[in-house]
């Protein structure tokens, strides 16, 4: 299997959200733990992004977070846990890439879906084959949707339905990696 040491959550950053998805977060964070992965986020200390690193710190993972300056008062980071200010979003989101070997996200609002988009993005154009994974499936439905549309009108093409996969669980996420990295390492 191909080394799997590093993962990237794209997530929420807002704490006014249904108790459930800080659950889910929190939930994902001991799971990475568990498996004993390194766990690479936004940086912030707030909403699922906060309940996430802190279930992985708190329980052992090495946990590493890159914020631009201009979020450091907004998202706060944690005072115990190793984060990188940057300049820019832009310079965020290449680190984030290039730290994770695969990228789970879990639900969030615009900032999570541009996040994934361009991650998506990137393996549409072959610049990456890095699993990406969707927790959560009733929440993504409309984003599936969409995808579904784009593939239907001829804008993606069919086989893009294999550049992600999606699960209920926050640990069906990282058994989804694991298979995936298996397959790929096999074929």
């Amino acid at each position: 299997m191909a080394d799997f040491n590093s993962v990237c959550v794209y997530c929420g950053s807002s704490n006014r959200v249904d108790p459930r998805f800080l659950d889910t977060a929190d939930r994902f964070g001991k799971a990475v733990a568990a498996r004993g992965l390194r766990m690479v986020y936004g940086g912030g200390n707030v909403g699922l992004m906060g309940a996430s690193a802190r279930a992985a710190h708190d329980n052992g993972a090495e946990v590493v977070g890159v914020i631009p300056r201009f979020l450091t008062h907004i998202e706060q980071p944690h005072p115990s846990i190793r984060t990188e200010v940057v300049e820019t979003m832009h310079e965020r989101k290449r680190r984030l890439f290039e730290y994770s070997d695969a990228f789970v996200v879990l639900p969030g609002g615009i900032g999570t879906l541009e996040e994934i988009v361009e991650t998506l993005s990137w393996r549409r154009l072959n610049l990456h084959t890095k699993p990406c994974v969707f927790v959560d499936l009733a929440f993504w439905q409309g984003f599936f949707g969409l995808i579904e549309g784009t593939i239907e009108a001829g804008f993606t093409p069919p086989e893009f339905r294999n550049a992600y996969m999606a699960v209920e669980t926050p640990e069906e996420a990282l058994e989804a990696i694991e298979r995936a990295l298996a397959e790929t390492a096999a074929a």
